[in-house]
């Protein structure tokens, strides 16, 4: 069972979010929590997979909680953070992204993206495929601070190159695969020769980077 903790001071939102997790086989609400700190206690105590983070929320808010989480775990360990944002909040979603949240999702996301988002990062891989992730990442591109010191884009093979172009279209490994013709276990190796020569930390930032280095 993935494990879930719902950050979020608007109760309608947290009764709802809950109802489509635990209306699941393979997911379960474990706790909840109505502003930052308190998500900070519920995470401690229960120990969730992933946790549904709002960004503006009483006292600590939603960024400065991911931090807190992530801070004290290994990158590839859980929990998870997945921001919850809206359009008018669209300035947070990049200081999300900085502060380790595995991905980002619109409040009104339809439910089946949400459940299938929640998998993918609760198996350690990151929200970056749906088409609202990458019309976000574009906007803040242009105008945010680069994530990381980045090695030159030089430093790629032609076919790294092109397997950082299909993941800054949002594509899974599968997909890459399909459309270079190539195995998935070829491409699971390119990605993490991009990561390491770029020194990215995750998918979402080799999305970013690679709009910030011109390459999509």
């Amino acid at each position: 069972m993935i494990r879930v903790v719902i950050a979020d001071d608007q109760v309608l939102v947290r009764a709802g979010f809950h109802m489509i997790l635990d209306g699941t086989d393979d997911m379960t609400v474990v706790g909840e929590a109505a502003d930052g700190l308190q998500a900070l206690t519920v995470v401690a105590g229960t120990g969730p997979d992933v946790v549904l983070m709002d960004v503006r929320m009483p006292g600590i808010d939603g960024i400065e909680a991911t931090r807190r989480i992530r801070a004290a775990h290994a990158p590839d360990e859980p929990p998870h953070v997945i921001i919850l944002t809206t359009f008018d909040l669209d300035e947070y979603v990049y200081a999300g992204l900085h502060a380790g949240a595995a991905g980002f999702l619109l409040k009104d996301t339809l439910d089946g993206d949400l459940l299938q988002a929640v998998r993918t990062v609760a198996g350690g891989h990151n929200v970056a495929a749906p088409t609202v992730t990458r019309r976000l990442v574009q906007h803040f591109v242009a105008t945010g601070p680069r994530i990381v010191d980045t090695a030159p884009l030089g430093t790629l093979t032609a076919r790294e190159r092109d397997v950082l172009e299909r993941i800054a279209e949002g594509l899974s490994n599968q997909e890459i695969a399909d459309r270079l013709a190539i195995s998935e276990g070829t491409v699971k190796t390119h990605v993490s020769r991009v990561l390491a020569k770029l020194g990215l930390r995750d998918r979402i930032h080799a999305v970013i980077y690679a709009h910030q280095s011109g390459v999509a």
